[in-house]
């Protein structure tokens, strides 16, 4: 499958992310993958090894005569996220990424594509397959599941890394360099609750939030987009005064993703059926009022549903209260980066399912006390509400350095090459850089990266031609750093 992959260029790195699409990855389950690139090492006689978590490093040595250079880390992550559009029918632990062009952009079919951040691990092969480049040491670091809150990265083995100058190769805009990111944490409770059967007298709806078109739950969050997760809480929130009883609730599949779609089949009063489908489509109409111009296919629909058994009325006020009065979206706005968010708060994944509920948070800050302070306050609303909160230990930031000597010689290499200087940025996403700064902090780090448009959203595309000149700033700074 992908067959047209190899007739692009730079064939050397489309080749290797065809097998990126070609071999189901998503977090958790990249060992199929792992495996494949090792064998492809094995053919070219390079080093590869493997840490406790998974983590995979492949080594090459210098060209002859530029073994004293500077070592060169080129880093991403093997995992990519799994969302599917509505009607699709796509196991992601077993079908193969279907891809297609049109217009210039690669896109994958219905699905997620997987060039975040299957593309900068692509080049990274591509780097260590290019007998024509000359180059000091290079090792290629491919983390696993970056996408499940960089456990990859959280867990790398401790001074692995031999080179001094990290290229993370994780970021979806052409022209840009990024020298900061935030770091993050996740917060999450989850109680059972009693189930009972429904009484007489009480009619089921099946009601659902849908065509959004979600998103990067960090470089989206300020868009304004609508998170069916928010938006079919606030909905039962209003109606848990006409008796409402939850029998299911399913929204969202991961933390880092703004929800697109969310499902509740629910129990009311059948003597307040049509009011409370007369409520459904009211705020169906106020929801596209308010989204319009920024996520106009928002649809809230019901249709008859037939449920046996519901949490009780109180617990499900109990359950649509708090979804609705945590927190959502930005928080606040960086000062030392203007333009950029400096923390938020993402409702990634809400389910009840006999009884359990279980509610995921994920809270991302450029300033590691802010993002502190933002799970404390959720901590604090969860425990005042009854419900017992949970947290992560939390990943560090990536603090930006301006003066680094790798991000001038960037500089001076991407002008020369494309003929432009590039944005130096600093981006509210989770880049793996300030955990392995944390474990290696005498290293430099930058990141750059093709135009990626859609991440972790069934519309999710790559520019094909920013990929091609990614590639000849990536190849040129190969070079440049082998210069002494």
């Amino acid at each position: 499958m992908n067959e047209h992959l190899e007739t692009m260029e730079p064939t050397l790195l489309w080749r290797p992310f065809r097998t990126f699409c070609n071999t189901p990855r998503p977090s958790g389950k990249e060992e199929a993958l792992a495996r494949k690139i090792e064998a492809w090492a094995d053919e070219r006689g390079l080093h590869h090894e493997r840490d406790e978590a998974g983590n995979l490093l492949l080594r090459k040595p210098a060209s002859p005569g530029y073994e004293q250079a500077s070592g060169v880390v080129l880093q991403g992550h093997l995992d990519m996220v799994s969302q599917a559009a509505p009607g699709v029918e796509h196991d992601f632990e077993r079908d193969p990424i279907e891809t297609h062009e049109e217009g210039g952009w690669l896109h994958a079919r219905g699905t997620t594509l997987g060039a975040d951040n299957g593309i900068g691990a692509a080049a990274g092969l591509a780097i260590l397959d290019d007998e024509q480049l000359t180059h000091g040491p290079l090792e290629v670091l491919l983390t696993v599941e970056e996408e499940a809150s960089l456990v990859g990265a959280i867990k790398l083995r401790e001074q692995w890394l031999q080179g001094r100058l990290l290229l993370n190769l994780d970021s979806e805009d052409e022209g840009q360099v990024y020298i900061g990111c935030a770091g993050g944490a996740s917060v999450s409770t989850e109680v059972t609750f009693d189930e009972a059967p429904l009484g007489e007298g009480m009619a089921g709806l099946k009601i659902g939030v849908h065509g959004l078109q979600g998103g990067h739950s960090g470089l989206d969050i300020h868009k304004g987009l609508g998170n069916a997760n928010r938006l079919l809480a606030r909905l039962l929130n209003h109606l848990a005064v006409e008796g409402l009883q939850l029998a299911d609730y399913d929204g969202g599949t991961m933390g880092n993703a703004i929800t697109r779609e969310a499902w509740a089949t629910v129990a009311f009063p059948r003597d307040r059926l049509d009011y409370v489908t007369d409520e459904i489509e009211r705020f169906g109409r106020l929801y596209r009022e308010e989204l319009e111009g920024v996520d106009e296919g928002v649809t809230v629909s019901h249709e008859p549903a037939a449920p046996d058994r519901a949490v009780a009325a109180d617990d499900s006020r109990r359950i649509v209260g708090v979804m609705h009065a945590l927190p959502y979206g930005v928080a606040g706005m960086s000062r030392s980066a203007p333009g950029v968010v400096e923390t938020s708060n993402n409702m990634g994944i809400v389910r009840l399912a006999q009884g359990k509920f279980r509610l995921q948070l994920m809270v991302r800050s450029l300033r590691d006390s802010a993002r502190d302070e933002l799970v404390a306050r959720l901590c604090t609303l969860l425990t005042l509400t009854g419900f017992e909160p949970h947290t992560n230990q939390g990943y560090p930031g990536w603090t930006p350095d301006p003066q680094a000597p790798l991000l001038a010689r960037f500089e001076r290499v991407h002008e020369a090459t494309t003929g432009e200087a590039p944005e130096v940025k600093v981006v509210h996403a989770g880049l793996e850089c300030g955990l392995i700064g944390a474990k290696h902090p005498e290293m430099q780090m930058i990141s750059f990266g093709p135009t990626i448009r859609g991440a972790h959203s069934p519309d999710e595309r790559v520019d094909i031609g920013a990929v091609q000149n990614f590639y000849a700033v990536l190849r040129a700074m190969i070079e440049d750093l082998a210069q002494q």
